[in-house]
């Protein structure tokens, strides 16, 4: 595995959000040459802060994914890309949907299309979400349950998937996607109120203000640490199996969004109350949901290894003295 990515050229597109940088640091420890783009939208959680560790042993080019022109420059003469810039938040794609079908789905088909025009071998590997499936119909949710997704981005992030796997399939291109699920840890995104709870959680537990909890707090849903999630790229990178595939992520344990809160209290002080669901989040809630990662599994070997105590203790000591560079 280590020799696999040695000398190796990386492009990572969202390098310096959540999971690129920590993919970004991950790579360079495997003796990669790493060239991170990323846009800077504030809202999207690019921060130079994130790649501290290896600032100096990567490459960085403020791009925007929507740019076919910088696209048709940066995938050339490399051998992976990692696509994992996007708009990650659910309310925002509802209230914004033509961003989001610009960041979400048609900059993928103009990576794609600049990758078959000038790095037809190059490795692609896509960040999709657990979003698409919707509400189960079953649990644990595999990738032979049906997509009916409850909103704009878990819409967007279908049709990108359908496109790398048709350029696999048309174009011989070595395209994987990866359905991330509940991802937290460092250098995650914790400004706004738009994001995942996770991260909402996270911020209002370290700022000392109180958590509010839609619904019921029973909800269960899977998590994965991001060293868990950088972990299942590196393998999925070379595994020639993998290519024109789609693979969940997920955890062995779930947990509900009350057991979320209250490990994370034992970490932070903090209050939590209960309040019924606003139109906007009730209209897309999916409910319960944990992935099964069985066939992704069985292809490279990969399975969590950080329980959500022991993560949640690693992202609190990350965070806390880091407060004013991150929110």
């Amino acid at each position: 595995m280590t020799d696999a990515f040695r000398g190796k050229k990386a492009l990572i597109l969202g390098g310096l959000g959540f999971v690129g940088s920590n993919l970004a640091i991950r790579l360079v420890e495997l003796g990669a040459e790493v060239t991170l783009v990323d846009s800077m939208l504030p809202q999207y959680g690019g921060n130079l802060a994130n790649i501290e560790p290896v600032r100096d042993r990567v490459h960085v080019n403020f791009s925007d994914i929507r740019d076919p022109y910088s696209m048709d420059y940066l995938v050339r003469d490399v051998d992976v890309i990692y696509s994992v810039a996007g708009q990650t938040s659910h309310i925002d794609s509802m209230k914004d949907p033509r961003t989001d079908l610009d960041i979400n789905c048609a900059s993928q088909l103009t990576l794609l299309e600049s990758c078959r025009k000038h790095n037809p071998g190059v490795v692609v590997i896509y960040a999709s979400t657990r979003q698409l499936y919707g509400r189960p119909q079953y649990l644990p949710v595999d990738e032979k349950h049906p997509v009916v997704p409850v909103d704009i981005n878990g819409v967007n992030k279908l049709a990108a998937e359908l496109y790398y796997t048709l350029y696999c399939q048309v174009y011989g291109m070595r395209c994987i996607s990866l359905r991330l699920t509940n991802t937290y840890g460092p250098r995650q995104q914790l400004k706004g109120s738009s994001q995942g709870f996770a991260g909402i959680f996270l911020r209002l537990a370290l700022s000392g203000e109180p958590i509010r909890i839609f619904g019921d707090g029973s909800q269960v849903r899977d998590f994965n640490y991001v060293d868990d999630v950088t972990e299942a790229f590196v393998r999925a990178t070379f595994n020639e199996r993998l290519y024109g595939g789609v693979f969940n992520l997920g955890a062995d344990r779930h947990y509900s969004l009350l057991e979320f809160v209250r490990t994370l209290k034992v970490l932070c002080p903090l209050e939590y109350a209960l309040e019924p669901f606003p139109p906007e989040h009730g209209a897309i809630d999916i409910g319960d949901f944990y992935s099964s990662y069985g066939l992704f599994h069985a292809l490279t070997g990969w399975a969590p290894k950080v329980d959500l105590a022991e993560g949640l203790q690693r992202t609190v000591d990350y965070f806390k003295p880091r407060a004013g560079q991150y929110w």
